[in-house]
């Protein structure tokens, strides 16, 4: 039996216009997703960390202009809910057990000390914060966390000649885990950099 020949239909006009919508689509969704994991939700490490990508998680609003209402509130019990400070979560590697930074972690500190100089930064101070994963007991892994965030401020001070005004050193132990189906998972021995916001 013969086959019949298919013949070959040009797109229409409006066919074009729905495939161009749709290309954009997809890249709005591919560019969102960068702006989260920029944001901090995930932790920067190796090329993910760039001094771009912290400037854009540790700017409040992203470094953008935006206009303001101001709400007066009429009650003097009522509270406006805080908002998030911005933050970028690192994953910062020390000698086991140790505060001791490594040559890579002193690679991703120059990524951070570069943008922490840079003039949209200028103007604001940090929280250093040290984690921990909760191997070992309580009290040791908070005082390990604590002399982990310090050494990452001394060395933003002392290599990058970050005033030590700006920089506040904090140990969270293992409070605060990242991910908490994997304990000993990397990310929850990290250092997060939060921007202070009046």
């Amino acid at each position: 039996m013969p086959s019949t020949p298919v013949a070959l239909v040009p797109l229409r006009r409006t066919h074009r216009v729905r495939w161009a919508v749709l290309a954009l689509t997809a890249a709005m969704g591919a560019a969102f997703a960068g702006l989260v994991c920029a944001q901090g939700s995930d932790v920067l490490s190796g090329a993910a960390l760039t001094e771009d990508r912290l400037l854009q998680a540790l700017t409040p609003d992203g470094g953008a202009t935006k206009r303001s209402l101001r709400v007066k509130a009429t009650d003097a019990s009522a509270t406006l809910p805080r908002l998030k400070q911005p933050s970028a979560s690192l994953l910062v590697t020390f000698h086991t057990a140790s505060s001791e930074l490594t040559p890579q972690a002193k690679q991703q500190l120059d990524v951070v000390g570069a943008a922490l100089k840079h003039d949209r930064l200028a103007r604001y101070t940090f929280t250093v914060e040290g984690h921990a994963d909760p191997r070992g007991d309580a009290q040791s892994n908070l005082v390990l966390s604590q002399h982990r965030a310090g050494s990452v401020r001394s060395y933003l001070v002392d290599a990058h000649g970050i005033d030590p005004q700006r920089l506040v050193a904090e140990g969270k132990g293992d409070r605060e885990l990242m991910n908490r189906d994997q304990p000993t998972a990397a990310e929850n021995r990290r250092v997060t950099i939060v921007t202070q916001v009046q």
